[in-house]
């Protein structure tokens, strides 16, 4: 798309196999940018990648791994020629009180949800503060966060730990971004429930419509968010209409947050 919002632009989503991730990515090509999906799930993220068309391409990508940060990052740059946007969204959901939290599970969420959005700042900076100098394009980080990161329940406290984290890491990344001059923001999104595979662990034990229900109620809109609700905002973003918008958040919440 010659004229889309994101036209010229390269950008890496993380988790983009399904949910947010995938709607993302969607979004992102039907605004005119080449994308890269990566995903655990490697064949899930290419099957989606081969319906976008040419403008899409895929890798399986752990990204608690360093190491398949950096592959990651060399398959964009190979590939589409550098990178501009980032988006930090593969996650993991699990509940559990401060008591009833495994040290395993502890530092494994910790690892998918926050260690992974450290890693993917840290090592995807340096291309793109080239990619935007060289191209004279806007670059920017977008982290998925959750509202969880801002209200927090007696049974998440991993997630809402990460989560908060994320919060604050992405304020602390774009501070560095200004004072360095890269014309990179940096912001953070946080939605409420939104109906994606993630949600299955809260609505385990009963029919997937009456889960939805029962947590829609808990929303002022009395509803679940859907994927695309994340990604137009993701598309806002990263586009050169939030150019001056950084270490700042978006909630895409139905209201929650307003209680």
């Amino acid at each position: 798309m010659a004229n889309g919002r994101l036209a010229g632009k390269v950008a890496l989503v993380t988790g983009a196999a399904s949910g947010l991730g995938a709607a993302m990515a969607a979004k992102f090509v039907a605004e005119g940018a080449r994308v890269v999906l990566t995903d655990l799930n490697g064949a899930g993220a290419e099957r989606h990648a081969t319906t976008l068309g040419d403008a899409a391409a895929a890798i399986a990508h752990d990204v608690t791994s360093p190491d398949e940060w950096t592959a990651a990052l060399a398959f964009a740059e190979k590939t589409f020629g550098g990178l501009h946007i980032l988006v930090n969204n593969a996650g993991i959901g699990t509940g559990g009180t401060v008591e009833s939290t495994s040290f395993d599970d502890w530092r494994h969420l910790h690892a998918v949800d926050l260690d992974s959005v450290f890693y993917g700042c840290k090592l995807a900076l340096p291309l793109m503060a080239a990619s935007c100098a060289r191209d004279g394009r806007h670059g920017s980080i977008l982290n998925i966060s959750s509202i969880a990161g801002v209200i927090a329940s007696a049974n998440m406290a991993a997630y809402n730990s990460a989560k908060a984290a994320v919060r604050h890491l992405s304020k602390s990344v774009a501070l560095h971004c200004a004072r360095q001059r890269y014309n990179i923001t940096c912001n953070s999104i946080h939605p409420v429930f939104i109906d994606t595979p993630i949600l299955d662990n809260l609505v385990g034990g009963i029919e997937r419509a009456e889960g939805l229900a029962k947590l829609g109620r808990q929303i002022p809109l009395g509803r679940v968010g859907e994927p695309d609700d994340v990604a137009w905002g993701a598309v806002y973003l990263v586009s050169d209409e939030a150019k001056f918008v950084t270490g700042t958040e978006l909630y895409i919440d139905g209201g929650i947050s307003a209680m």
